[in-house]
């Protein structure tokens, strides 16, 4: 008979145990699963984040593309620009000669 309540003793005592280690799984379990539910929420937010910031950066900067487009543009601006400046001093040249000449002729 003491052996019988031993035994049930020592079955009653690993029972407990297990049913200890049981109840410290489930709990680690939910709380791993409310880290991840939560590092998913924040993942979801960085990625909204990350797309408004990516449609702000396409609105409001320029493709290297785009800027060596509009760098074309300018460049060729001011040479043309250059173009009728360097020819400007031989046009006023032209004009005073023409004024002095009608000058003598009155």
């Amino acid at each position: 008979m003491a052996v019988i309540g031993a035994v049930g003793g020592l079955w009653w005592r690993i029972e407990a145990a297990i049913k200890v280690a049981r109840d410290e799984v489930k709990k680690d379990a939910r709380d791993a699963h409310l880290r991840a539910d939560t590092a998913m929420a924040s993942v979801s937010l960085l990625t909204e984040q990350l797309a408004a910031h990516k449609l702000h950066v396409a609105e409001t900067y320029i493709t290297k593309a785009g800027l060596r487009e509009f760098r074309d543009e300018v460049m060729t601006g001011v040479r043309d620009l250059k173009g009728s400046v360097s020819t400007l001093h031989e046009r006023m040249d032209r004009f005073i000669e023409g004024d002095k000449i009608e000058r003598k002729r009155s």
